[in-house]
């Protein structure tokens, strides 16, 4: 048997019976992000996440053409038994035109796609700069938003572009960089009701994620679990193969009386074979499996 089966056993068995149920104190529900399986399809992550035992799946709305498809992302659930935990609304640089060149227009969409397929949260990155009506507009928009749908609109921590000469003088203390968001990455700076923490993005911004859970509080709705190094960029390793205190995350989490889901959000594009990238991802699973468990007592 080989490391990467052994892994893949391994999520299968330490998966929980049973479906979750947020509100009668069962374990937080852990998700798998279609982003994960990139380059390939979002039914790839529907087929994985049942395979290795994850709760449900985060639909990342990107270029391909299944994850901007309601009908289909509702058939791929059913198929998979995999319930659709949260829409991530197209905001990367590469999806500026995916459903509607105006973001505003993304963002309601992604409402409409989360309440048709049942999904509690859509998580948004905050403005880019040279959106300059959409960030006039979004606060409004995203209080508006929540109160009418009932769906939270969790505004993701982000970092800043870094030139790539910058990271000397970063690591001696003097950041440099260029940030793309407006009024910054950190969505704390605005205050919203509802957040997502993302950890591999802290790590890329050089923020303290534990000062930033602080920060967010009861916020915080919604979290992306993954590694980084620090390197001035967002790489979404595995937790535990990174610098960032993953573990603690997930235990003040669990012992903090959490009541939204945690995705695993990691990047395994570099997985040379359908096997390796599985075996990535029951690594990870087990990881949040065994750190999101209360302590007794």
């Amino acid at each position: 048997m080989t490391a990467d089966s052994d892994a893949t056993d391994a999520a299968v068995r330490l998966t929980r019976p049973g479906p979750f149920d947020a509100s009668g104190g069962a374990p937080i529900p852990i998700g798998l992000s279609t982003a994960s399986v990139w380059p390939q399809p979002a039914s790839a992550a529907f087929e994985i996440a049942a395979e290795l035992g994850y709760d449900g799946v985060e639909v990342m709305v990107w270029a391909d053409p299944v994850s901007q498809d309601i009908a289909a992302l509702g058939r791929l659930s059913d198929r998979y038994r995999m319930p659709i935990l949260a829409i991530h609304a197209p905001c990367l640089l590469i999806t500026q035109r995916v459903w509607s060149p105006d973001p505003q227009d993304r963002l309601c969409r992604a409402i409409v796609a989360a309440s048709d397929l049942g999904a509690s949260t859509v998580v948004v990155h905050p403005p880019f700069r040279w959106q300059r009506r959409y960030a006039e507009s979004f606060d409004e928009l995203v209080a508006e938003l929540e109160e009418t749908s009932g769906v939270d609109v969790a505004v993701e921590n982000m970092f800043p572009v870094r030139p790539p000469n910058s990271w000397s003088r970063l690591r001696n203390g003097r950041s440099a960089g260029l940030s793309a968001f407006t009024p910054s990455p950190d969505p704390t700076d605005v205050g919203y009701r509802n957040y997502t923490l993302d950890v591999s993005h802290a790590a890329a911004a050089h923020t303290d994620v534990r000062q930033l859970m602080d920060r967010m509080g009861d916020g915080v709705s919604h979290v992306h679990l993954a590694d980084g190094t620090g390197a001035p960029r967002d790489e979404h390793l595995v937790p535990g193969r990174g610098s960032m205190p993953c573990a603690e995350v997930c235990e003040a989490l669990a012992d903090g009386g959490f009541t939204g889901a945690v995705v695993l959000e990691v990047n395994t594009r570099k997985a040379r074979t359908q096997q390796e990238r599985k075996a990535q991802l029951a690594e990870a699973l087990v990881f949040a499996q065994l750190h999101l468990q209360p302590v007794p007592g």
